[in-house]
């Protein structure tokens, strides 16, 4: 996810779509996915696997969500018309 959003942000750099107007935006974003980064790399090095699996899955919430959405996609076909 950290990738992603790195990704997306550099690209929006780039185009101009990342501006001062929705700077603290994109930072905020950044720091929240590097903040359970590196509060779950800590759980981990102090022994609290469990916890810091559950932190870390924080960030596999949205892919997961999409994949559960593009499964259903692929089973039920909708009508877009």
């Amino acid at each position: 996810m950290n990738l992603f959003a790195m990704g997306f942000f550099i690209v929006g750099l780039a185009d101009g779509s990342v501006s001062s107007f929705n700077m603290t935006l994109w930072f905020s974003i950044l720091a929240a996915a590097a903040a359970v980064l590196f509060v779950g790399h800590r759980l981990h090095l102090h022994g609290r696997t469990g916890l810091a699996i559950a932190v870390l899955a924080i960030l596999a919430v949205p892919g997961l969500l999409y994949g559960l959405f593009a499964l259903i996609m692929i089973v039920n076909p909708p009508r877009w018309n």
